[in-house]
C-alpha cells in the first residue's frame, strides 16, 4: 500500500502543487488572499497557513522535524506575511523532499506513538497510516485553496497527479 516511492512520488506532488499554489496566490494579491471566503480556514491566507502548521506537525512526529510554531487553533495565522509563509512553505517543501528520499520499507512498517493536541492523549498508530493521512490532509486542504484561488479569477494549471509527476517516477 505506503511504499518509500509512494512517499517520494507524493512529496514531488506536494512540493510542485504548493509551488503552483503560492505563484497564483502571488498573482492575486493581498487583499485576494486575506478576503473571508467561507472556507473552513476562512481566507486563502489561512488555509495555506493551515496545510504549512500541519505539514509541520506530521514532520515534527514522523522526522524530527521543525515543529510548528502554534496550535491548530493558531495556524491560520502561523505566518502574517505572506513572503515569510511563501519561503517557510520551500523549507517545509524541501525538508518533505529529503525526508521521502531516506524513507524505507521497514520504518514504513512500525508505529509510532505520539501525544495528540487535539484528541488530549496519546495515540499509537501504524506510521504507512501516518504517511497516508499526511499526504490526503495536503490534498483535501490544497483543493480548497485551489477553489478560493480560481474563483478569485486565477489559474493554478493541472492538478491531476498523473499530469503534474513525471510518469517514469511510475515506472
Amino acid at each position: 500500500m505506503i511504499t518509500p516511492e509512494y512517499c517520494r512520488v507524493m512529496a514531488g506532488y506536494n512540493a510542485e502543487m504548493n509551488r503552483r499554489l503560492f505563484a497564483a496566490a502571488e498573482r492575486l494579491g493581498e487583499a485576494a488572499r486575506r478576503q473571508s471566503a467561507g472556507a473552513f480556514w476562512s481566507t486563502l491566507h489561512g488555509t495555506l497557513n493551515h496545510i504549512l502548521w500541519a505539514d509541520r506537525m506530521w514532520m515534527a512526529r514522523l522526522a524530527d522535524g521543525p515543529p510548528a510554531i502554534t496550535d491548530m487553533a493558531g495556524s491560520p495565522g502561523m505566518y502574517a506575511d505572506f513572503e515569510t509563509l511563501a519561503a517557510e512553505r520551500q523549507a517545509c517543501d524541501a525538508f518533505m523532499s529529503d525526508w521521502a528520499q531516506t524513507v524505507d520499507p521497514d520504518w514504513l512498517a512500525s508505529s509510532l506513538t505520539w501525544r495528540s493536541a487535539v484528541l488530549k492523549r496519546d495515540v499509537t498508530a501504524p506510521v504507512r497510516l501516518l504517511v497516508a493521512h499526511l499526504f490526503n490532509h495536503q490534498t483535501h486542504h490544497r483543493g480548497q485553496a485551489h477553489t478560493l484561488i480560481t474563483q478569485a479569477g486565477e489559474k493554478v494549471g493541472d492538478t491531476d497527479l498523473f499530469l503534474v509527476v513525471p510518469l517514469e517516477m511510475f515506472a
